[in-house]
């Protein structure tokens, strides 16, 4: 189908759509966090999208990623990565997750947040968002 997750560089680059801060917007215009989702999840495109007409990169589901999760794998690629894949294993064996969710402190829901988890676990505020190859 030519649908896969993201790797996690792929997504931060769709989430900050040229943007250099830590949001592409006022929290509340584009995110739902613990401060104002009523402890649940919500039907995409309630809030604004980013400038790649992209709606809740931001809050509402932490997303997951391609990427095995290691703390510091981004250290190492300082120096002229373009398009970095991520590790081949993790020791944790985990996933990255990206974004932050509806359960999430409002500072918490930023292009940056990144956490990890097993693949196949289960959380309320897990979700994904898949990517299509060029044609």
């Amino acid at each position: 189908t030519g649908m896969k997750l993201p790797t996690e560089a792929q997504w931060e680059y769709a989430c900050r759509a040229g943007v250099r801060k830590p949001r592409y917007g006022e929290l509340d215009q584009i995110a739902w966090s613990n401060e104002n989702s009523n402890s649940t999840t919500h039907p995409v495109a309630q809030k604004a999208p980013n400038a790649l007409g992209f709606y809740d990169m931001i809050g509402n589901v932490d997303e997951w990623c391609q990427d095995w999760y290691e703390g510091d794998y981004y250290k190492s690629c300082a120096d002229g990565v373009v398009d970095p894949t991520g590790p081949a294993q993790s020791e944790l064996g985990a996933r990255v997750l990206r974004g932050g969710g509806w359960f999430n402190l409002a500072d918490d829901c930023r292009a940056s947040s990144r956490y990890f988890s097993a693949p196949g676990d289960q959380n309320l505020d897990f979700g994904c968002r898949f990517a299509r190859t060029a044609d």
